[in-house]
């Protein structure tokens, strides 16, 4: 019981933790003169994805690959299907920056390439599939590029995401604060996730998949639905594409340097579901020329991830 306790109040933890990381580090961003595109792609991008850093961290520590895996590819399905979906019927989402643009298909490349580096069995007939450690250090070349490809909207003129400057001082202790509660969350989280799992007599990764990716990816849709609200949808959807590319190179790239991460076969269907998803936001922002995404879209995209749960808990 008390295992379930934390598990709960640790996503309140975790939350709490990336909101202090994201306003202390937009902070000092800001101060440096930074966009708002640039920070939305890469310092809120970061901070709503330390929760799954976080975790995943600790789940690497303790050798838990089922949760590394489920976590990263379920917070990508909840970040294109449920948030864009959310924050597309709270308001039409257009995405005029070239730079968001630029990005999604680099969102694509990031699912193919994981893809590609986990199929050992298929590609080079090993035993079994797993992130090896040089697989990690692909991933994370990946993502110096990426943050090389945005380096050019440092200073970019764009939509304004409202950012409060604090002190030096009190930003680092933000981001400092931040860090300690996003760990002891995450501690306590992955913790809770094996009780589940052995309690559920399910497999780990379906624990990641569902009720941690959800939990995990709230930063995000808090931070997507707002600037939806706001009329900011650029940064919506760059918000939740940073995150998405964040998660994969930077996260997976970590996460298998500190200990190969193992995938079972059944978690294809779930890299293909983050490929199909991203494919179906691809479409949907380039079929017209506005490049809209627009309500009816958005509730599509809900109904897609019921489906997809539905397809999880019938399949574990």
């Amino acid at each position: 019981m008390l295992s379930y306790i934390l598990f709960a109040v640790g996503f309140v933890i975790l939350i709490k933790g990336a909101d202090y990381l994201v306003e202390g580090s937009s902070s000092i961003a800001k101060r440096w003169g930074l966009s708002s595109i640039f920070i939305g792609l890469t310092v809120v991008a970061f901070g709503t994805s330390a929760p799954e850093f976080f975790v995943n961290i600790i789940a690497s520590i303790e050798g838990r690959s089922g949760i590394v895996a489920g976590t990263i590819l379920g917070s990508n399905i909840v970040n294109i299907l449920l948030i864009l979906g959310i924050a597309a019927l709270i308001t039409p989402l257009t995405v005029n920056t070239a730079t968001v643009s630029r990005q999604i298909p680099l969102s694509l490349l990031a699912v193919i390439v994981l893809a590609v580096l986990v199929n050992d069995k298929f590609i080079t007939h090993e035993p079994f599939n797993a992130l090896s450690r040089g697989d990690g250090l692909i991933l994370i070349t990946f993502f110096v590029i990426f943050l090389y490809s945005v380096a050019s909207v440092m200073h970019q003129k764009g939509q304004e995401m409202p950012i409060k400057e604090h002190k030096r001082s009190k930003s680092l202790l933000m981001i400092l604060g931040g860090c300690v509660l996003l760990a002891l969350g995450g501690k306590w989280i992955v913790d809770g996730a094996v009780q589940i799992a052995q309690v559920l007599e399910i497999r780990e990764s379906v624990v990641g998949l569902t009720i941690i990716a959800v939990g995990t990816s709230l930063p995000e849709l808090a931070a997507s639905g707002v600037a939806a609200y706001k009329g900011k949808t650029d940064i919506a959807v760059g918000n939740v594409i940073g995150s998405n590319i964040f998660r994969i190179f930077w996260v997976l790239g970590v996460s298998a340097l500190i200990r190969p991460v193992n995938f079972s076969d059944n978690l294809n269907f779930d890299i293909l579901a983050v490929g199909a998803a991203t494919v179906l936001l691809l479409a949907a922002l380039y079929t017209n020329k506005k490049r809209i995404l627009e309500r009816w879209e958005g509730y599509v995209f809900i109904i897609l991830y019921i489906l997809y749960i539905g397809f999880l808990i019938y399949r574990s």
